[in-house]
């Protein structure tokens, strides 16, 4: 057994995995290690970074901020950069939020989101409690959001723990029709849809049309089924919009944010609704109240990091960053289309994946860790879904260093095919 560090780290097999090395610096899409390597982030840190590591505005906003006021109790007081923040995401998320409850990650904002939508059926005092999740989905580690997720080794220890969801099947090409005559039948007093627009991101990087999107929502709209937008991962920008929601037209019913709320830099999470899930629970009954919360509930630097960060959106061409980085992407992909050894080639705005043809595709196999370790040895940070290798990189990355991870991409192919 390793002691030579106490620290346990997530979705690591210590038995298996090697030291962890020792990062002390980040700048832009580079991370630097103690030893004075640099590895190039071309997942953005599990997905949180956007315009880059340690943008001198974020920086400078957790700064001051951490200078005036570090930490209050959220329960019955409120402060400045809780406010500004809440009006700044009500005037770019999908037209009809207009709530805003904050916590602390994707998963927390997820659970969020599923125990509003029970709650506003429980005040109304109506029995609706079944939740329809899509197959494949990905929704965070929490009891509730797991129960959402797909069922399989990353959940199957907590199986007692977990509640019974109706599924319906991820709407592949051309069996679509399938997935909303499924969602039709279970909409019908349910209480709620959640589901990842566009993109099942840890479910393998699968992707669907904002058509499907469209007509989801408008089931859930015709059955009263309150849609929640899991936008986690696809929101500021992954996606190629702001909001992957913006391209299918919809506003949800919940919408869950967490991420690139702050840039990547530092916890936050946020979970906006319309208005009558908050209505459901205002009341002079103190039992309709939404019975959630932790310590750290919209703490004050995090909300100022947020806030700097969507004065980036509003004042710097980051969505002409997005457009340039979607556009690199797809040609860096056009080589590899017609390469024999990938198949499933595709992308869904600046995220991009492939599917290396190996004999022993699954998660469990050997070959993703291999292929991390592989990736590594060449400067360049991957973490591969099994087979499925994904470049999800932050916004400032060049067309040079893209080139530098491509052709890792390549090597790979030639070592693991």
């Amino acid at each position: 057994m390793d002691t030579a560090s106490p620290v346990w780290h997530p979705f690591t097999q210590h038995g298996l995995a090697p030291d962890s090395p020792m990062v002390v610096r980040g700048e832009g899409a580079w991370l630097e290690l103690e030893s004075g390597t640099r590895l190039l982030d071309a997942i953005s840190s599990w997905w949180v970074i956007t315009h880059g590591h340690c943008h001198p505005r974020i920086v400078a906003a957790i700064q001051e901020q951490a200078a005036r006021l570090d930490q209050v109790i959220f329960a019955g007081f409120t402060h400045p950069p809780a406010e500004a923040l809440a009006r700044k995401l009500l005037s770019i998320v999908p037209p009809g939020l207009t709530h805003v409850f904050y916590s602390d990650s994707g998963s927390t904002a997820v659970e969020v989101a599923l125990k509003m939508a029970l709650g506003t059926w429980k005040n109304r005092g109506i029995n609706r409690t079944r939740i329809i999740a899509m197959n494949h989905a990905y929704h965070g580690d929490t009891v509730g959001t797991m129960s959402a997720g797909a069922r399989g080794v990353f959940n199957a220890a907590y199986a007692p723990l977990l509640f019974d969801v109706a599924r319906i099947p991820f709407p592949e090409t051309g069996r679509e029709q399938r997935t909303l005559d499924m969602l039709d039948q279970h909409a019908k007093g349910a209480a709620a849809l959640v589901v990842e627009p566009l993109i099942c991101g840890a479910g393998g990087m699968r992707i669907y049309s904002p058509e499907i999107l469209k007509a989801m929502a408008d089931i859930c709209a015709r059955h009263g089924t309150i849609l929640i937008a899991d936008e986690v991962m696809t929101g500021f920008g992954r996606t190629g919009t702001l909001f992957a929601c913006e391209q299918a037209g919809i506003t949800p019913d919940i919408m869950a944010l967490a991420k690139g709320l702050t840039g990547g830099s530092i916890p936050l999470a946020a979970t906006l609704c319309k208005p009558y899930i908050f209505a459901a629970h205002f009341s002079t009954n103190r039992s309709h109240t939404f019975f959630h919360s932790s310590s750290f509930t919209a703490n004050p630097i995090a909300c100022a990091a947020a806030s700097a960060n969507l004065d980036l959106w509003s004042g710097e061409p980051v969505l002409e960053r997005v457009s340039r980085l979607c556009t690199m992407q797809e040609q860096f992909l056009a080589a590899f289309r017609a390469d024999p050894r990938f198949e499933n080639v595709r992308r869904q705005g600046t995220i991009t994946a492939l599917d290396l043809k190996v004999d022993d595709p699954g998660y469990l196999a050997g070959l993703g860790p291999e292929l991390t370790k592989f990736f590594y040895a060449r400067g360049v940070l991957l973490r591969p879904l099994g087979n499925t290798i994904y470049v999800m990189p932050p916004y400032c990355i060049t067309a040079e260093e893209l080139a530098v991870l491509y052709a890792a991409v390549k090597d790979a192919a030639v070592q693991f095919a």
